[in-house]
């Protein structure tokens, strides 16, 4: 599990601000339409979610994907974290 950070809730208040569905972001799917510091990621249509690289401070790969609930359900506060999977180990 992984605590959300600033730098995540950032890029979900982006993803919230375009007001898209599903069938939209599909439309759209970028594996890297999103890119910070520590985050790369963006819709995959064949998953119907927003699928996401973690990068810790020593630059270990983790994945993770959110659908739209989940991303509403982030800025509501009602998801704190997410299941993370090391991508070295897969």
């Amino acid at each position: 599990m992984k605590g959300l950070d600033n730098e995540f809730i950032n890029i979900c208040k982006e993803i919230d601000s375009e007001i898209k569905n599903d069938k939209e972001w599909s439309l759209i799917e970028s594996c890297n339409m999103f890119q910070t510091e520590h985050y790369c990621g963006g819709y995959d249509a064949t998953e119907e979610a927003f699928c996401f690289s973690y990068y810790d401070v020593d630059g270990n790969e983790f994945w993770f994907q959110l659908n739209l609930v989940d991303i509403k359900k982030i800025l509501s506060g009602d998801i704190l974290s997410v299941e993370i999977l090391n991508a070295q180990k897969i």
